[in-house]
């Protein structure tokens, strides 16, 4: 089984995105992660977190999967994509001889 890297992208950062939300719109964001979250059970290796600084990342996860186009379908409809602007990269990790 692979893991692979999920970066997530958006013009803004998750700090300004909840700073704007309305306490509904922010109680339905976090609904819907939950609900991926579920949806993807023992794939996700570590759920990540928001993150600061340069650039466009506003937040990462670790997931694993036989293939990546099983990650690709995790990945569908992810409610990250419902935000305007939004983008995920996902990059596989390398295993090092004899670092595993």
């Amino acid at each position: 089984m692979s893991k692979y890297l999920v970066l997530y992208r958006s013009p803004t950062s998750a700090q300004e995105q909840m700073a704007k939300a309305t306490p509904e719109q922010a109680q339905a964001g976090l609904q819907a992660w939950q609900s991926w979250m579920e949806g993807a059970g023992g794939a996700i290796v570590d759920f990540g977190a928001p993150v600061q600084g340069e650039g466009d990342v506003s937040g990462y996860s670790i997931l694993q999967a036989d293939s990546r186009g099983a990650i690709d379908g995790l990945l569908a409809d992810h409610p990250h994509r419902q935000m305007p602007g939004a983008s995920i990269d996902v990059m596989e990790f390398v295993a090092l001889p004899g670092m595993e």
